[in-house]
């Protein structure tokens, strides 16, 4: 029955795409003004045989011939200038493929009589297929987008879930799936009994920084409260300073009935591992050799989060990957991209304060966002971001595992040497300091080593460096920073951690 509702809303939406491209190639015969160029249009030729699909055993070139030239696309803007048909294109081709590929796995399936629609391959294709829109062009589309998409997974989901359930011993799993727990390797969302004796991730910390001074900490305070904290800061100047709330997220699902300390509930959520996330490659984003990819979810639970879950390994909970690269989920939307962790969050009342502008620099402050932005920050021990600032206010919330953050104040902002322009890329809010090699905590990257002239440079700047006035904190679980607007942070994974950001202005 899953199966089916899924067919038909796939094929409603081939019908509607194809209606549409119908319609838009006659009003571009009836009417050439460049108006028309607003629409799906805009791609050109690139849509020319959309309307009119070739025969079956072209169609799925021709659907990857789509992908791939409105995906050449996004690199000629940046995102935010990038014509939204290109993203409409490759989101509408999206779904065609998917369609198709369901199509062949369920007669595939039915031809050789087998009672599980989807193989572990077929349906690792199918979430690809999907994350790739969702992640790459936004899944954009008015009347199939990103809504759409979450409809079909979700629909994809209820299936798997109730073959699964249906089959027993013979539902799919994948072939070197991630350990789940002692007993029972079920991949379907684990009852809510199960959960509290299932594994949880490794809290060992390879290694802790010392704080030495503090962040206040305090229990929530009241919007009303926060809002006059921020309104009569005690330097006017400075503005409001962080604070750590201790117990502002108690209730979260995420932090009860939905334990994200746990891998078989966060697997249950991700088709068991199948979803794809972007991920950073490497100790941090400045380094030489750092880089970004798309892997599985299941594959940075298995290879980078904690050697432990991994089935062909002996579970040690007091070991760290070190010899491994490290891969950080860094500063995505992911709450975006799985509704279902999205429903295990609760925006805190908080972000709906008035906080003030920018302390030192007006030119920082951006337009009012209507809802507060979420991004997820998912990885391993040692996963560092490096000196930064951010031009919105923020409520970092640490949901699983623990991380050391130092802060300086905007009115230090001389003196965290920003970088410019690199590459191409404006850097003006990341600083060019290592705080961990400036403690000694960490050894330099190999593009780092220097002269002895430059050394003794570096030696002077360490000196002066540790005269600038900072505050520090270690986050446990259930920990929220109240970072300010234009305060420069350096963020360090000292467990398998998990948090969530909220920027609002």
């Amino acid at each position: 029955m899953a199966y089916r509702q899924l067919l038909y809303f796939c094929r409603d939406a081939s019908h509607q795409i194809r209606q549409e491209c119908d319609n838009l190639l006659a009003d571009a015969e009836a009417d050439p003004s460049p108006q028309r160029h607003q629409s799906l249009l805009g791609c050109g030729s690139a849509l020319s045989g959309t309307a009119r699909p070739p025969a079956a055993d072209l169609l799925t070139r021709r659907l990857d011939d789509l992908l791939s030239i409105s995906y050449s696309k996004f690199y000629c803007f940046l995102f935010k200038d990038l014509p939204v048909y290109w993203r409409q294109l490759y989101t509408d081709a999206s779904i065609l493929k998917f369609h198709l590929l369901l199509l062949r796995a369920t007669h595939a399936a039915h031809s050789h009589q087998q009672t599980v629609p989807l193989d572990e391959t077929a349906l690792a294709e199918l979430v690809k297929t999907l994350d790739l829109a969702l992640i790459l062009a936004g899944a954009a589309g008015e009347r199939r987008g990103r809504v759409w998409v979450a409809k079909a997974l979700d629909l994809l989901h209820d299936a798997w879930t109730s073959t699964q359930a249906d089959t027993g011993a013979n539902a799919i799993r994948p072939a070197k799936r991630v350990k789940l727990e002692a007993k029972g390797d079920d991949l379907s969302p684990p009852p809510d009994d199960m959960l509290s004796s299932a594994a949880s991730f490794s809290n060992f910390q390879p290694f802790t920084p010392p704080v030495e001074k503090p962040i206040p900490r305090r229990p929530a305070m009241s919007v009303e409260a926060f809002q006059t904290y921020m309104d009569n800061p005690s330097d006017s100047t400075l503005g409001p300073e962080p604070l750590i709330f201790t117990d502002l997220v108690e209730e979260w699902p995420a932090r009860t009935t939905h334990p994200w300390t746990k891998p078989s509930y966060l697997l249950s959520k991700t088709f068991g591992g199948h979803r794809l996330v972007p991920v950073e490659i490497g100790r941090s984003y400045v380094d030489e050799g750092w880089g970004q990819k798309l892997i599985t979810f299941g594959t940075l639970l298995r290879d980078y989060i904690d050697p432990s879950l991994s089935p062909d390994q002996v579970a040690q909970n007091d070991k760290s990957p070190a010899s491994k690269q490290i891969a950080y989920l860094a500063q995505h939307p992911l709450l975006t991209q799985l509704p279902a962790l999205r429903d295990d969050i609760l925006i805190p009342d908080l972000c709906y304060t008035s906080p003030p502008p920018h302390p030192t620099d007006s030119s920082k402050d951006q337009p009012e966002v209507d809802e507060p932005m979420l991004n997820a920050w998912f990885g391993p021990p040692g996963t560092i971001t490096p000196l930064h600032n951010d031009p919105y206010h923020n409520l970092l919330v640490q949901v699983v595992g623990c991380k050391y953050v130092r802060l300086y104040s905007p009115l230090h902002t001389e003196q965290m040497q920003a970088r410019g322009k690199e590459d191409g890329v404006e850097m003006g809010n990341t600083s060019s300091l290592d705080v961990g090699v400036l403690e000694g905590w960490d050894r330099p990257a190999l593009n780092q080593q220097s002269s002895p002239d430059e050394q003794a440079s570096e030696e002077r700047m360490r000196r002066a460096f540790k005269d600038v006035p900072y505050v520090d904190c270690i986050l446990n679980p259930g920990d929220t920073l109240y970072i300010p607007i234009g305060w420069w942070h350096y963020v360090r994974g000292l467990s398998v951690s998990f948090s969530v950001s909220f920027w609002w202005n």
